[in-house]
């Protein structure tokens, strides 16, 4: 992870990527997941993320306040690349 700013993760990739998540923070790397597949689900894996991208379907807000994810947006129809920063 030395000197990457962003790590992109798909849904379906969270599970095989929970131990870079953990060092993700501490080597000052932001996380972000494109989640618009299915509902997100609860876990410990929100906690490293900073950019969660939902379906159109999802409520942002609400996920933004239950999960404390820096940027939840809901959109379909771009890519998790224009919402980095």
């Amino acid at each position: 992870m030395h000197g990457a700013r962003w790590i992109l993760l798909e849904q379906d990739e969270i599970q095989h990527a929970l131990s870079a998540l953990m060092f993700a923070e501490l080597d000052g790397v932001l996380v972000a997941v494109d989640h618009r597949k299915t509902s997100p689900e609860d876990g410990l894996w929100q906690r490293a993320v900073h950019l969660l991208l939902v379906s159109e379907q999802e409520d942002a807000e609400e996920i933004r306040l239950k999960t404390g994810i820096t940027k939840v947006i809901s959109n379909d129809s771009s890519t998790i690349e224009d919402y980095l920063w």
